[in-house]
């Protein structure tokens, strides 16, 4: 395929809904992959580019600045970036909290810091957040402002997030924080010229959700799909077909916001026989 720089996608996190929205979006634009093991990033690869997609690969740590940086330099060679979408994380089975805070939150900071000031005007992003973010009580003004604007570096030293040691509790206050800053970083973004979204999926069919409906927390995952009002999980897809629509014409008059789409786990939570007992 051809080398002449052109409109650059870049993927952090390569899984089943990042390709989802990759296949989407980057139709004629050369795709960057990215993730923090080679491994995925390749698998990922094969796929798309037997699927016809121009990819380029490589590996980044969003937890390390220099990391992103690297990324962002490696992006900016390619060509123009147009499109970021951001899909890594770890989930409260996965790691401890301090290492939940550190990759979800601060890593989702760094990405839209370092890429906000590259971004090309009329370029858009996406950020994959969690309906988790929206089961937290509500934040004071305050600890909601910290968390949208607090310097990345510092952002690990504010109070709210001393003492959390339950895993899920420090993946739901990074998943809010992740669309607060979304919402802080679309009026940076926008003097550049360029828009940034967030989606907070729920349960979503992919290799990491199979393994975790058949592990030991399967019984909760299943009665949430049972219980929800669309009655059933999502697919990538259908992840893929809102992010299309927010990074694309058609969604350009929308920046800073944050779309929920869990089948109405959530309402279900809140108002429905999901409601904690």
């Amino acid at each position: 395929m051809s080398s002449t720089p052109g409109p650059v996608i870049v993927v952090i996190g390569p899984g089943s809904i990042g390709q989802a929205i990759a296949r989407r979006v980057g139709i004629g634009k050369h795709i960057l992959l990215a993730d923090l093991r080679a491994a995925n990033t390749q698998a990922a690869a094969q796929v798309m580019r037997d699927a016809g997609y121009r990819i380029s690969t490589t590996t980044v740590d969003v937890a390390s600045r220099a990391s992103v940086q690297a990324l962002v330099d490696q992006a900016t060679a390619l060509g123009d970036v147009v499109g970021i979408i951001h899909a890594a994380g770890v989930s409260p089975s996965q790691a401890a909290p301090e290492v939940i805070l550190k990759v979800d939150l601060v890593g989702t900071a760094l990405v839209l810091e370092l890429f906000g000031h590259v971004i090309t005007p009329g370029g858009s992003g996406v950020v994959i957040a969690s309906q988790s973010g929206h089961r937290l009580p509500a934040l004071t003004p305050d600890e909601d402002k910290a968390l949208a604007t607090t310097p990345t570096e510092a952002l690990l030293a504010l109070p709210l997030l001393q003492g959390v040691t339950d895993p899920l509790r420090a993946y739901q206050l990074s998943k809010r924080g992740n669309a607060l800053r979304v919402r802080a970083e679309a009026v940076r973004w926008g003097e550049r010229g360029a828009r940034i979204n967030c989606i907070s999926p729920g349960i979503i069919i992919t290799p990491l959700a199979n393994d975790e409906l058949t592990g030991p927390r399967g019984a909760g995952y299943h009665r949430m799909i049972d219980l929800c009002p669309v009655g059933r999980a999502g697919t990538p897809d259908e992840v893929g077909a809102l992010a299309a629509l927010l990074m694309g014409p058609d969604g350009s008059f929308i920046t800073g916001s944050d779309f929920l789409m869990d089948g109405g786990v959530t309402a279900s939570y809140w108002h429905g026989p999901l409601a904690p007992q």
